[in-house]
């Protein structure tokens, strides 16, 4: 328990002392309703994120962040560089959601539903508390010296913990360069995909250094969030909250003393057990109010309602409640701020829907080759050379593609065939040219409107600029 003043205890944050070191937590390991519905959303979220990346749709995998070769799978769905505006809008959705939660229920999503939390506290900590046992044994085994006992215990959980990284750091490749490559390295063996090999390492170093020693600080120093909540949050915000009325009432908390009359005394429901304080994985005391390094995890809200249970006082002196609910006793309202953000929301799920609906399978860019002008052809014809790209975003070849001319009169000629294939999941591309009769031109410079068909089925148009000679506008 920190000696600081109370008064102060905003000072500085709950991890370090007074000197300015790390102070090491070792949280008691929870236990409880709320810990037990916990378990089973990690558990599925944990099974969906190790899954995700071998599930396939028509194809496609169903997660995939391919930076590299920018390839990404939303559901499924493929996204290819010309989508990237529904890339934003998807983002936008995701950060309007996040303020939105935060704003009704604070950080509901650190606590039940952020990797850093889950793979911390159902992963990790599970396992410490296996080897080395629940926080007691915890602190003496820190405290002891480098004996027989300490070397195997901290050896057996250091070696769980890289092994466990090493396959985090995998299903993360898999999600960045497709589970089929990922498959495809692991058949080979790391010395034919060295430098993969050696990314791979780094990776797992990452995520062993955070989860093995820095752990509860990515929250607390390197997350944003935490700071963020501090401008979304506001009285009518429903966190995990200690209901300082009742548990201080006119004496304030005292400890518990078998058959007293408690509320003839004047003392609050608190006992002052501090079991809040030490199931508590960011190490504060929730009795202080709202702290940027709660995580709303619940885990004080299972351990005070033991205690309230264990000497006979309601449940839910520290419960998800709003400073306004504790104070007024007032019910949770939809305000206008709630309002407005739902809105937004509602019009940006719109927009991106409607956006889904209007993609095409096959996009199709046509550029006139650079530093060429018109020539003349027979028959008082002019022409134009064009590069040509079609990205296929299906999981289906398309064959028998051929180009044509839908706002003039005039000709494509493709300079290696009349029709190609676009691969599945891929794209063609090559050069062309156009002929226009002159006597269909009317400015120097006009606009053409292309048709892309396959087995004479349009599928896809698009438009590009012709130059003709000046005489004949």
């Amino acid at each position: 328990m920190s000696k600081i003043p109370e008064n102060n205890f905003r000072d500085s944050i709950g991890t370090i002392d007074q000197e300015g070191k790390r102070a090491w937590i070792f949280p008691k390991k929870p236990s409880g309703k709320f810990y037990k519905y916990r378990k089973l959303v990690s558990y599925l979220l944990l099974a969906i994120l190790f899954t995700a990346p071998f599930l396939k749709i028509n194809g496609n995998q169903f997660l995939l962040f391919n930076v590299l070769e920018r390839r990404f799978n939303f559901f499924g769905y493929p996204f290819w560089p010309q989508d990237f505006y529904l890339v934003v809008i998807m983002m936008i959705i995701g950060v309007v959601f996040v303020i939105l939660f935060t704003v009704a229920f604070g950080r509901i999503f650190c606590g039940w539903i952020c990797p850093q939390t889950i793979f911390m506290e159902m992963v990790f900590r599970r396992i410490e508390y296996w080897i080395e046992g629940d926080r007691g044994k915890q602190i003496r085994l820190a405290k002891q010296p480098w004996n027989t006992e300490k070397i195997w215990k901290k050896g057996l959980k250091w070696t769980i913990f890289f092994i466990i990284s090493f396959l985090i750091a995998n299903i993360f490749l898999a999600y960045l360069i497709s589970s089929d490559k990922l498959l495809e390295y692991i058949t080979e063996g790391p010395a034919e995909n060295i430098s993969t090999f050696i990314s791979l390492l780094i990776f797992t170093g990452v995520f062993y250094f955070i989860f093995a020693w820095f752990r509860e600080q990515v929250c607390i120093i390197a997350c944003p969030y935490g700071r963020l909540q501090g401008v979304l949050l506001d009285n009518r915000s429903i966190i995990v909250a200690y209901d300082h009325k009742r548990g201080e009432k006119e004496k304030g908390r005292a400890k518990f003393r078998k058959n007293e009359d408690r509320p003839a005394t004047g003392k609050g429901d608190c006992i002052d057990c501090l079991q809040c304080v030490q199931v508590c994985p960011t190490g504060i005391d929730i009795r202080n109010g709202t702290q940027l390094e709660c995580v709303n995890c619940t885990a004080c809200i299972d351990a005070c309602d033991a205690m309230m249970d264990a000497v006979d006082l309601p449940k839910g002196l520290i419960r998800y409640a709003s400073e306004e609910n504790i104070e007024k006793k007032a019910k949770f309202k939809f305000t206008a701020r709630l309002k407005g953000y739902t809105s937004v929301l509602v019009i940006l799920i719109g927009v991106l829907t409607g956006m889904l609906f209007l993609r095409n399978d096959v996009e199709a860019r046509i550029l006139r080759l650079p530093g060429q002008l018109y020539e003349h052809q027979e028959n008082n014809r002019i022409s134009n050379v064009f590069t040509f790209k079609l990205v296929n975003k299906t999981t289906k070849d398309i064959d028998n593609v051929q180009l044509k001319l839908i706002s003039h009169k005039g000709e494509v000629r493709l300079v290696k065939s009349d029709s190609l294939i676009v691969p599945k999941q891929g794209f063609a591309e090559g050069t062309l040219f156009i002929e226009i009769p002159a006597a269909s031109l009317k400015g120097e410079k006009e606009k053409l409107k292309i048709g892309v068909y396959s087995n004479n089925e349009l599928i896809e148009t698009t438009t590009t600029n012709f130059l003709g000679p000046r005489s004949y506008r």
